[in-house]
């Protein structure tokens, strides 16, 4: 039952991690058309589409694609549920835990985009066209940390101390959840 639970799992969270990029693509104002992102706008346009024709946007926030992120984690929830024998499914917990299952997997995302664009900052010549949209993605958080931490010896801290912060928020959001 493991390798059913793991399978489901892993599945639902990288399609999630798909649609919270493209949430993120589009509040940093990346490029569209850098082939990363046209990989991320082509694996959810077909499930977006129907849903912007219902959701208006909400300024520079896709609420079609907020949706859809809610959506998969409740239907991530929902199949673990029944997969585990769990019959009596509360709607309310389920939107609560999709809440709480995409702000998981955010930190998750932001935490691995920003290990991945510390490893290509060591072998990479700049050229990259995925390098180029982590930059995008990650500069509005890295920029803050640089202004009170610059770069020492050319050296740059911030990443590690972006990665520090993120994993006390997400050390910080299990320790008040466990008591909720």
């Amino acid at each position: 039952m493991n390798s059913v639970h793991f399978l489901i799992n892993t599945i639902f969270d990288l399609y999630l991690m798909v649609v919270i990029l493209r949430i993120w693509l589009q509040l940093a104002r990346a490029d569209f058309y850098n082939p990363f992102s046209q990989f991320i706008v082509k694996a959810t346009h077909p499930l977006v589409a129907p849903l912007r024709r219902i959701l208006p946007s909400m300024g520079n926030l896709d609420t079609a694609t907020v949706v859809l992120a809610l959506v998969v984690a409740a239907a991530k929830l929902v199949v673990l549920s029944l997969l585990f024998g769990v019959t009596n499914l509360n709607p309310i917990s389920i939107l609560i835990g999709a809440c709480l299952v995409v702000l998981k997997e955010v930190f998750s995302l932001l935490f691995w985009v920003l290990i991945i664009r510390a490893i290509l900052s060591w072998v990479s010549q700049g050229h990259n066209p995925i390098e180029i949209v982590l930059h995008q993605l990650t500069e509005p958080f890295l920029a803050p940390i640089r202004r009170i931490i610059p770069p020492m010896g050319g050296l740059d801290l911030s990443v590690l101390v972006a990665i520090v912060l993120l994993q006390f928020l997400q050390m910080f959001m299990q320790d008040v959840l466990r008591y909720v």
